[in-house]
């Protein structure tokens, strides 16, 4: 007997109505509705278009209602970070930000009240101004009457789910990302909450991985066709979607590297490593499926590749990634080189510029083809993801041969070769949907068509094909790993 569940998965760039089939062990994944996203500039600001993402979801649930096939339930996934402000039977205060919009550049600095060794303490989470927290003081200070106002705050795919439930809770993986939550006690850190004068009614319950939040609704019924079925929160935030799906066997000798807009990298370990070296490392602790730590970096991905193309696009110059690639492929090797985690970069804006000028600055030549500017982007992630993985080592003291890369970045077999040959291990690439199986494996789990998260595990590994990629150490010299190491961010 096949079982079928929706999975709704929302990326900074686009998001995707899937419909997945577990039948015999084995899972087949279509996709039934793709929609675009990103940011909007409004007075200023980066802000996200909300209620044109549930026009979408719905037009998506009406494809999926007109096949007919018997869907027990449905779960979204989403980026991290951001949250919608509520009150009262009002859904929406005013349009959330984007985790990118530049307001957290005046409230970063407050987290030098406490000192980052006590949130560190509190929270295990990674020192970025696009935290939660940053922005949720931006709010205050910017105006603290709508704040204080609101009932409560939802991040992105738990507010999805209220409108698709009528629950408002927060699932721990996406409420573990917002530099405001325990990851040892499991609860909102009051301490932190009081220490920056946040009103603590604003706080959504929690809820576990893996909830069942109740039934569609009525009203959504009514619109798009669909019955009575299951609402889960498995994990909402993306990341731990995609970790929870990561195709690893028995052992601890692997790590995973979640690749598309944001580089993910990191191990999964059994409870939290809030120690000094992990601290000082900026590594941060988020939960994942079954209690288990997402013990990771976040750091650029794709971003400044895709930036690129949109700036070539505005300009009349329109390469696809594949043509990127091959490009790529034939530039010169370590020409030009950046630290993808520069602050130059975080902006949306003119990124081919934003590259010349760090490289004009660090005494390189400056990329002038698509091939090279793509050459640079490509190696200098490669060259990146080999210092974290020395420094997940080194934090956990944990030997790490295999590098697991899941994600639409793991499309990218040049990416993935250099990888390897920067880092010295082997990778393992694919699936590349990890985020919508792990979405729609996470509800099997609940519903109790699977046991455990082993199961999960070898379902995807039974399910979707798995590309290695040995690594030539020689490809890799050393002066190109000095050279990166040389670059300031």
């Amino acid at each position: 007997m096949a079982h079928y569940y929706i999975g709704i998965d929302l990326g900074a760039a686009s998001g995707r109505v899937m419909l997945g089939s577990l039948e015999n062990g084995r899972l087949s994944l279509d996709e039934i509705h793709r929609f675009s996203n990103g940011p909007v500039r409004l007075g200023g600001t980066l802000r996200w278009d909300v209620l044109r993402l549930w026009e979408e979801i719905k037009d998506g649930l009406r494809k999926v209602a007109h096949l007919g096939v018997p869907v027990e339930s449905i779960s979204v996934d989403s980026w991290g970070v951001d949250y919608v402000l509520m009150r009262g039977d009002e859904p929406m205060l005013r349009a959330p930000f984007c985790y990118r919009d530049a307001r957290t550049e005046a409230t970063y600095p407050a987290r030098e009240r406490i000192g980052e060794a006590g949130i560190y303490e509190a929270t295990g989470v990674q020192f970025m101004s696009i935290n939660t927290l940053y922005h949720l003081l931006a709010e205050h200070a910017g105006d603290p009457g709508l704040l204080a106002s609101a009932d409560h705050f939802l991040m992105i795919g738990d507010w999805f789910h209220f409108l698709l439930s009528g629950r408002a809770a927060q699932e721990e993986s996406n409420a573990s990302t917002t530099q405001l939550w325990n990851p040892r006690n499991r609860e909102w850190s009051d301490p932190l909450i009081t220490a920056f004068d946040l009103p603590r009614h604003i706080f959504p319950d929690v809820v576990p991985p893996c909830t069942r939040l109740g039934k569609l609704t009525p009203a959504v019924q009514n619109e798009t066709g669909l019955g009575e079925i299951a609402v889960v929160a498995g994990c909402v935030h993306d990341t731990a979607a995609a970790v929870a799906a990561v195709p690893a066997g028995a052992g601890e000798n692997w790590a995973y590297l979640s690749s598309g807009t944001w580089s993910l990298i990191g191990v999964e370990l059994p409870s939290p490593l809030l120690t000094e070296a992990a601290r000082s490392a900026n590594f941060t602790n988020e939960t994942g499926i079954g209690g288990t730590t997402r013990f990771l970096r976040n750091a650029s991905g794709l971003w400044i590749l895709q930036e690129c193309r949109r700036a070539w696009q505005r300009a009349g110059i329109d390469i696809g990634y594949d043509g990127l690639t091959h490009l790529a492929a034939d530039a010169e090797p370590f020409r030009s080189l950046v630290n993808p985690n520069d602050p130059h970069f975080l902006r949306p804006g003119d990124m081919p510029a934003a590259v010349r000028d760090y490289c004009r600055a660090t005494g390189q030549p400056e990329p002038e083809t698509p091939g090279q500017f793509a050459r640079c982007a490509l190696e200098s992630l490669a060259l990146l993801y080999r210092e974290l993985l020395d420094l997940l080592e080194h934090t956990t003291t944990r030997p790490i041969s295999t590098l697991h890369i899941v994600g639409g970045g793991g499309k990218n077999n040049l990416l993935n070769q250099l990888t390897a040959d920067s880092t010295g291990r082997t990778v393992l690439a694919g699936p590349i949907e990890a985020t919508a199986i792990g979405n729609v494996l996470l509800q099997a789990l609940t519903l109790g068509h699977l046991r455990t998260h082993a199961e999960l595990r070898q379902v995807v590994r039974d399910s979707f094909p798995i590309h290695a990629f040995t690594p030539s150490p020689a490809a890799c010299p050393a002066s190109a790993r000095e050279k990166f190491a040389a670059l300031p961010a």
